[in-house]
């Protein structure tokens, strides 16, 4: 995994990219919801359809922001560096990319696990 990607793939578009997931994700779940509850021949009449859907859309997600979650640590140096980092230097401005974007990866892990729990509990649209 670590020699697959470049190091030049991490630049500052990889700091927006677990939250980029995390947001279609949430738009993909609920404009489905939207949709199936309005119009139930979209995927089927069985509402276990919307559920494997949703469930499929965030095991999607999370392996994404899990990739973005391990290449930010590899740029924060794995841990080695501790922080602050607040030196005007461009090692210091990666180490801090690096530890703002594996933070921002835990965030929408969790988010993306919260957007999709409500189609564990509810079974059926409601009007």
């Amino acid at each position: 995994m670590w020699r697959v990607l470049p190091k030049e793939i991490e630049s500052l578009w990889t700091l927006f990219t677990a939250p980029v997931v995390w947001a279609l994700h949430f738009l993909a779940c609920y404009v489905g919801a939207a949709i199936f509850c309005e119009k139930p021949s979209f995927l089927g009449s069985d509402f276990d359809n919307l559920r494997i859907a949703v469930a499929s859309i965030t095991v999607v997600a999370l392996a994404m922001i899990v990739v973005s979650a391990l290449l930010a640590y590899r740029q924060w140096g794995f841990g080695t560096g501790d922080p602050p980092h607040d030196e005007p230097t461009h090692r210091d401005r990666a180490l801090f990319q690096g530890y703002a974007t594996l933070l921002l990866s835990g965030l929408s892990f969790v988010a993306v696990i919260f957007t999709a729990l409500p189609a564990l509990f509810v079974t059926e649209c409601l009007r």
